[in-house]
Protein backbone atom coordinates (compact mmCIF):
# COMPACT_ATOMS: atom_id res chain seq x y z
CA UNK A 1 0.00 0.00 0.00
CA UNK A 2 1.36 3.42 -0.96
CA UNK A 3 1.03 6.33 1.28
CA UNK A 4 -1.31 9.02 -0.55
CA UNK A 5 0.06 12.74 0.25
CA UNK A 6 -2.52 14.20 2.83
CA UNK A 7 -1.52 14.90 6.53
CA UNK A 8 -3.67 13.95 9.10
CA UNK A 9 -4.48 16.14 12.38
CA UNK A 10 -6.13 13.68 15.21
CA UNK A 11 -7.32 15.98 18.22
CA UNK A 12 -11.26 16.09 19.93
CA UNK A 13 -11.18 20.06 19.98
CA UNK A 14 -8.27 21.94 18.50
CA UNK A 15 -8.42 23.58 15.04
CA UNK A 16 -5.89 22.30 12.39
CA UNK A 17 -2.65 23.72 12.75
CA UNK A 18 -2.51 25.44 8.98
CA UNK A 19 -5.00 24.73 5.89
CA UNK A 20 -4.43 21.14 4.01
CA UNK A 21 -5.04 18.90 7.27
CA UNK A 22 -7.38 16.18 7.25
CA UNK A 23 -8.97 16.37 10.79
CA UNK A 24 -9.92 12.97 12.70
CA UNK A 25 -12.16 13.82 16.45
CA UNK A 26 -12.08 10.08 17.39
CA UNK A 27 -9.56 7.02 17.21
CA UNK A 28 -12.86 5.27 15.35
CA UNK A 29 -12.04 8.12 12.48
CA UNK A 30 -8.38 8.51 12.38
CA UNK A 31 -8.14 4.68 11.82
CA UNK A 32 -10.95 4.64 9.10
CA UNK A 33 -8.98 7.45 7.07
CA UNK A 34 -6.03 5.35 7.54
CA UNK A 35 -8.19 2.04 6.22
CA UNK A 36 -9.86 4.14 3.00
CA UNK A 37 -6.90 6.80 2.02
CA UNK A 38 -3.25 4.64 3.50
CA UNK A 39 -1.13 6.00 6.16
CA UNK A 40 -0.39 9.51 5.28
CA UNK A 41 3.36 11.28 5.30
CA UNK A 42 2.66 13.48 8.02
CA UNK A 43 0.66 12.99 11.19
CA UNK A 44 0.05 15.37 14.55
CA UNK A 45 -1.40 13.45 17.09
CA UNK A 46 -3.07 14.69 20.15
CA UNK A 47 -3.24 11.82 23.24
CA UNK A 48 -6.64 12.32 24.61
CA UNK A 49 -9.66 12.27 23.00
CA UNK A 50 -12.21 12.73 25.30
CA UNK A 51 -13.85 9.83 27.87
CA UNK A 52 -11.71 6.97 27.34
CA UNK A 53 -10.38 7.41 23.66
CA UNK A 54 -6.89 7.89 23.22
CA UNK A 55 -4.70 8.43 20.26
CA UNK A 56 -2.84 5.13 21.62
CA UNK A 57 -5.65 3.10 19.64
CA UNK A 58 -4.16 4.42 16.29
CA UNK A 59 -0.75 4.27 16.78
CA UNK A 60 -1.19 0.52 17.52
CA UNK A 61 -3.27 -0.09 14.58
CA UNK A 62 -0.78 1.75 12.19
CA UNK A 63 1.70 -0.83 13.16
CA UNK A 64 -0.65 -3.60 13.20
CA UNK A 65 -1.37 -2.13 9.73
CA UNK A 66 2.47 -1.93 8.75
CA UNK A 67 3.61 -5.24 10.04
CA UNK A 68 0.82 -6.92 7.89
CA UNK A 69 1.68 -4.95 4.62
CA UNK A 70 5.29 -6.10 5.11
CA UNK A 71 6.70 -2.78 6.09
CA UNK A 72 4.98 -0.78 3.52
CA UNK A 73 1.93 0.97 5.16
CA UNK A 74 4.05 3.29 6.89
CA UNK A 75 6.08 5.69 4.03
CA UNK A 76 9.74 5.73 4.24
CA UNK A 77 9.92 9.56 4.67
CA UNK A 78 6.68 9.81 7.42
CA UNK A 79 6.88 12.14 9.84
CA UNK A 80 4.75 12.96 13.17
CA UNK A 81 4.21 15.25 16.33
CA UNK A 82 2.70 14.95 19.21
CA UNK A 83 0.75 18.27 20.24
CA UNK A 84 -0.69 16.85 23.53
CA UNK A 85 -0.49 18.54 26.53
CA UNK A 86 -0.69 15.57 28.68
CA UNK A 87 2.83 14.83 29.06
CA UNK A 88 2.53 11.04 30.09
CA UNK A 89 0.60 10.63 27.05
CA UNK A 90 3.37 12.75 24.62
CA UNK A 91 5.65 10.18 25.76
CA UNK A 92 4.01 7.06 25.19
CA UNK A 93 3.09 8.33 21.84
CA UNK A 94 6.63 9.12 20.79
CA UNK A 95 8.54 5.95 22.91
CA UNK A 96 6.10 3.53 21.31
CA UNK A 97 6.11 4.81 17.36
CA UNK A 98 9.88 6.07 17.97
CA UNK A 99 10.82 2.57 19.09
CA UNK A 100 8.92 0.51 16.58
CA UNK A 101 9.84 3.10 13.26
CA UNK A 102 13.73 2.38 14.89
CA UNK A 103 13.15 -1.19 15.00
CA UNK A 104 12.06 -1.58 11.20
CA UNK A 105 14.43 0.87 10.05
CA UNK A 106 17.11 -1.62 11.52
CA UNK A 107 14.90 -4.69 10.40
CA UNK A 108 15.24 -3.39 6.81
CA UNK A 109 19.55 -2.48 7.05
CA UNK A 110 21.40 -4.79 4.60
CA UNK A 111 23.85 -7.10 6.55
CA UNK A 112 27.64 -6.35 7.12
Amino acid sequence: MTAHQYKLFIDDLRETPSPGWEVARTSAQAIALLERRGCPSEISFDHDLGGEDTSMVVVKRMIEMDLDAGGQFIPEHFTFAVHSANPVGRDNINGLLLAYLRHRARRNEPPL
